[in-house]
């Protein structure tokens, strides 16, 4: 034992220092003398084993390719639970969990031929493997191919992938408590389940300063989470052989030519009980009693264990999920009182007064709303939707759009400082530089060709010989695709405007001067409203059948491209993604917000879709109350669709799935096969949750102006998102391979991008979809009445117009009251004015006022949002402090323990001049990182 660590290190390797050849010496016994051990037997292997295993080619470094270990055991096959997540003697814990289907046909042979090849090579890695029999599982086809990883293999990738691990407890004081920790409690989870690990010091594991780790139990030394992501990267660089030319490894590929049937590793126990074996963590119980049950919906979330048994990956994107759906709650409230003011002062509006009162709106005729068909109308059959367009259409609203503005800076900021105390806590500073640019996809390695000089590292990397021609046909194809989709859904978005034309004037025949006073559905069901509503719920159909179809298409694109790393996968299919939804999902919004209405024309020059449908007009009341009906259709089916996506779905298939076997005991039905019956999270499994969160944070900050309750729909739901994506991770699916992850990637430029459009939406929303601006115009500058300055806006927004000048087409068939004039809404001349039918002053006016306010909003709202970005710093002092005082600390254990290694190592000889002048030096290390 020596000072530095808990154990003296006795290494099974040798390996020669000048050629790649290497000894293994292992304790061996031979299984036909049981109990008499040959010790010291040498196994040599040559250099032709180098062939059979996956070199650089493969995807393998030359530190994993000569590593090797055969460690052959007797397995002692005492009786035990299938329930077990070890092997047959109860000590090797299985780290991964290979299942397939023998098929006896032409094709089954190539498939065997692939799997003995690729687990010889497994074996070859180091890997220990155990075969379950198919007479051994409960459909009687399917065998189980279970994985350990010795320690040697462990410590070898752990070096490779520069994971880090615990050399000293952290000695630095915890922050100061929450004066408001009493008031949070019944929020609080229990301290061992929120902080299931003391917090150490790390630094990356090295195999030749083994003794410097806090290394108690090799067993137990690497948590499951980082087991299984090694194994993991060394199923994905495995060699099995080589078809047509090419050399062929990675368990991805033998999944999907069905080699194999499933790769997964395994839950430690059952979700609704503890494992029986005591050397089980039982952490799956853990999570689904405090975290996962929907009863714990106010309850905080253990990321801490979340991240120790998922991978810092997901437990990053819950971080982020609570942290949003916090923030909320501030949107939510804000939102909820602009939406009360709105619903206490509905009837003191003075606009719906007028529109209401059968003196004012019950003798103004309104022109037809269609061609032919359509009848002259009065302006009060309105009377009900322009009373509920005040709930969203008031001062109100122009105060929520600035906070919403202000907002989204403030949950951007402050989510960089809560990842950046993440990054510290979860050893993930640097992280980015360190390991994710440097793995390479094995669908990238299977391609590369060519060797070229890494003008950073100055080392020869492989890299995919691209032609010119080939890679400019390849881009040209990939972005046809893309804009011959996008194109699609412009086409539909179009489609939907026809449908919107078309049914809005059978409506508008139908419904018009059939209000009847003693009928609420009738009085508030107007064309407009009955229009936005069947189209809303159409385009929301259309929208769902598109996202399925183009979700394959982006991965094919993306496929094509053969992105080097994993993070820049992600990137790129991320940008498509996100690129299709964006139009997909809010084309419909736009439309409305900025396109309905304003092209209507006038009565003698309406304006015509394709030469034969009229556009629409907005209700005299505005489009306001159309935008919030199409946004909360979408986004309220949205949600609930995505909801039974996620949640019902998986369980109907699980439970189709085990149907035969849910009564089985234990003994009969194995941990991995009950495992192997659960639905596959799947590698973009994160992708498409953060998707789903992004489109939403778009509709409550893109058009929230239109819909103060927006904020609060999304809180309800994401309380209810959050158990609903840790319950089906928990119970409904196979535990993931862990992957790490220091941010939520480039969903943070994407959330960047969306708070400054939402700034310039939400001003033209209120600037031209809303009737704030024209009010505002007509009190100050052409109210004609001093005792109530709002009187007379209603018939100073519609203009006049003659009957008589209606184009024959335009002119309606019947005319049985015998109206000569009719009014619409807009700032025209009167026929009888020397400037018929032309723009009034006021109109401009109007204009410039919108135009002004725009502006001003934008230049303050901007001003506003970047001054907070400057004043909150992205990492916290105390953070950056403790990143500082970690660093010092680990650069001074690393010096000493190289001091200490070199007077070890010089102890007991002379001390020439040129080994004292290098323990002088290392003390000058320590010196100088003592005076960092």
């Amino acid at each position: 034992m020596n000072p530095f660590g808990h154990r003296e290190h006795e290494t099974l390797i040798e390996m020669s220092a000048t050629t790649d050849d290497f000894s293994i010496l292992t304790d061996f016994q031979n299984p036909d003398s049981p109990g008499e051990e040959a010790n010291g037997t040498l196994y040599e292997i040559n250099s032709n084993a180098d062939s059979e295993l996956p070199g650089n080619s493969e995807g393998l470094s030359s530190t994993e390719s000569t590593f090797l270990i055969i460690n052959n055991q007797r397995i002692d096959k005492h009786h035990q639970s299938k329930d077990s997540v070890f092997f047959r003697d109860g000590i090797r814990r299985i780290d991964f969990v290979l299942s397939y289907i023998d098929e006896p046909v032409k094709e089954g042979d190539k498939k065997a031929e692939r799997r003995k090849e690729f687990e010889i090579n497994l074996e070859k890695s180091g890997l220990e493997l155990e075969t379950e029999d198919k007479k051994e599982s409960e459909n009687g086809k399917t065998y189980f191919v279970k994985i350990h990883a010795p320690w040697e293999v462990l410590s070898t990738y752990a070096e490779v992938l520069n994971i880090k691990v615990p050399i000293k407890e952290n000695d630095i004081p915890p922050p100061m408590e929450n004066p408001l920790h009493f008031v949070l409690k019944p929020f609080r989870l229990p301290e061992n389940v929120m902080h299931p690990e003391p917090d150490y010091f790390t630094a990356p594991f090295s195999k030749q300063k083994q003794e410097l780790f806090l290394i108690e139990d090799e067993n137990s030394f690497f948590s499951p989470a980082t087991r299984n992501r090694i194994v993991y990267y060394i199923l994905s660089r495995c060699h099995y052989g080589t078809e047509e030319g090419k050399k062929k490894f990675g368990i991805k590929r033998l999944l999907n030519n069905a080699t194999y049937t499933a790769a997964y590793p395994l839950h430690d126990c059952q979700y609704w009980k503890k494992a029986r074996d005591e050397k089980c963590e039982s952490e799956r119980f853990t999570l689904y009693m405090q975290w996962a049950r929907f009863a714990q919906f106010y309850k905080e979330q253990p990321l801490d264990l979340i991240r120790k048994y998922y991978g810092e990956k997901i437990g990053i994107y819950f971080a982020w999920l609570g942290f949003y759906t916090e923030m909320l709650f501030l949107a939510a409230i804000v939102g909820l009182i602009c939406f009360l003011y709105g619903l206490i002062t509905m009837d003191d509006s003075n606009s719906s007064k007028q529109i209401c009162d059968p003196e004012i709106g019950g003798q103004i005729i309104m022109c037809p709303l269609c061609d032919k068909r359509c009848e002259f109308w009065r302006l009060n059959t309105t009377c009900e939707p322009s009373r509920y367009s005040h709930l969203f259409d008031n001062v109100a609203t122009l105060f929520f759009a600035i906070f919403m503005g202000i907002w989204v800076t403030l949950f951007l900021e402050f989510w960089k400082r809560r990842q950046a105390r993440l990054e510290y806590e979860w050893d993930l500073v640097d992280f980015e530089e360190e390991q994710q640019q440097l793995q390479l996809r094995p669908e990238y390695e299977a391609k590369c060709t060519k060797r070229k000089k890494n003008p950073v590292t100055q080392e020869i990397e492989l890299v995919v010989k691209r032609s010119k021609v080939n890679l400019l046909s390849k881009l040209f194809l990939c972005w046809m695709s893309i804009v011959f989709w996008i194109s699609l859904i412009i086409a539909s978005m179009i489609a939907v405007i026809v449908y919107r034309l078309a049914v809005y004037a059978a409506f508008a025949s139908i419904m018009e001067n059939n209000q009847l006073e003693d009928n609420p559905i009738s009085s508030l069901l107007t064309p407009q409203l009955a229009t936005s509503v069947t189209a809303s719920c159409l385009n929301f159909v259309i929208i769902m059948i598109l996202n399925f179809l183009y979700e394959r298409v982006a991965i094919w694109i993306t496929d094509m491209e053969i992105p080097r790393t994993h993070l820049e996968y992600e990137n790129r299919l991320t940008m498509k993604m996100f690129l299709f939804q964006f139009v997909n999902y809010y084309s419909s919004c736009f439309y409305v917000a900025f396109f309905k209405g304003k092209f209507a024309g006038f009565p003698a020059d309406y304006t015509y879709m394709f030469n034969k449908w009229r556009n629409e007009e907005c209700d005299p009341a505005g489009c306001l109350i159309e935008l919030t009906t199409q946004l909360t259709i979408v986004m309220a089916g949205k949600q609930i669709w995505g909801n039974i996506q996620e949640a019902i779905v998986p369980w109907i298939w699980n439970w189709w799935g085990r149907r035969k076997a849910r009564n089985n005991p234990e003994n009969l039905y194995s941990r991995w096969e009950q495992d192997y019956d659960m639905q596959t999270f799947g590698g973009l499994g994160l992708f498409y949750e953060y998707l789903e969160m992004v489109i939403q944070f778009g509709f409550i900050t893109l058009f929230v102006a239109s819909f103060p309750l927006a904020p609060l729909l999304a809180l309800l739901n994401n309380i209810l998102e959050i158990r609903v994506d840790s319950w089906k991770l928990t119970t409904q699916f196979r535990r993931p391979v862990a992957s790490k992850a220091h941010s939520i990637g480039v969903w943070q430029e994407i959330l960047n991008g969306m708070a400054i459009l939402s700034v310039v939406t939400n001003a033209f929303i209120v600037a031209f979809t809303s009737d704030m601006i024209p009010r505002l115009v007509y009190y100050y500058a052409y109210s004609e009445y001093e005792h109530s300055l709002m009187d007379g806006y209603i018939s100073s927004s519609l203009s006049i117009f003659n009957v008589s000048d209606f184009k024959e087409k335009s002119m309606p068939n019947e005319n049985p009251m015998n109206i000569t004039l009719c009014r619409y809404r807009d700032y025209r001349y009167p026929p009888d004015h020397e400037r018929k039918y032309m723009h009034t002053m006021q109109f401009w006016h109007v204009l410039a006022a919108k135009m002004a306010f725009i502006i001003i909003m934008e230049h303050v709202v901007f001003i506003v949002k970047f001054f907070v970005a400057w004043l909150i710093p992205d990492v916290p002092s105390e953070v950056k402090a403790r990143v500082k005082r970690e660093k010092y600390l680990t650069q001074k254990i690393l010096h000493e323990y190289e001091l200490y290694k070199l007077k070890e190592k010089l102890s007991g000889r002379q001390y020439c001049e040129d080994a004292e002048k290098q323990v002088i030096a290392t003390e000058g290390k320590v010196q100088l990182s003592e005076a960092m």
